[in-house]
């Protein structure tokens, strides 16, 4: 009997030091590569509204970097072209914004877009996926320049809807 218990103790030691198969996630660099076709298209600004804009030296460049966005075609240049919009972005939300536009509805489209671009940021630093932050963020964006539009096109006087005579 004992020697049949040294046997199954043997046996469950032997068992137990069997090598486990090591399992590592592997991470497809398919979903994290950033694919710049599924980047909405820019819209289009009224000739109103791009006579004031022409002015706005902040939205300019803001502008600007958007176009460098659009031409981002890896990680490596999307992170540069963040940060550039991120950097654009504070001095366009600290500049001076032109009498019609200074509106807290452009200024939380604004703010809408500051998050998204950090969000993006943030993927990009964490080895996530990249593209929806992105066409998010550019989302944003367009959602700013269809309120400048907007701006333009109802503008009302005041001193006709004030005046009671």
């Amino acid at each position: 009997m004992q020697k049949l218990l040294g046997i199954f103790v043997l046996v469950m030691v032997f068992s137990a030091c069997k090598k486990n198969e090591k399992t590592t996630a592997v991470v497809e660099n398919q979903d994290l590569e950033f694919s710049y076709q599924k980047m909405p298209d820019k819209i289009g600004i009224n000739p109103e509204a791009t006579a004031i804009v022409e002015k706005w030296e902040e939205f300019k460049a803001l502008n600007a970097s958007i176009d460098v966005l659009y031409k981002a075609t890896n990680n490596e240049d999307l992170a540069l072209a963040i940060d550039d919009l991120i950097e654009k972005e504070k001095k366009m939300a600290d500049g001076i914004y032109p009498e019609l536009f200074d509106t807290f509805q452009v200024k939380s489209r604004q703010r809408v877009l500051r998050t998204f671009l950090y969000k993006a940021k943030a993927s990009i630093q964490e080895n996530q996926p990249t593209t929806q932050p992105v066409v998010e963020a550019l989302e944003a964006y367009n959602n700013m320049r269809k309120q400048l539009n907007v701006i333009m096109n109802s503008q009302l006087d005041k001193k006709l809807i004030l005046d009671e005579t």
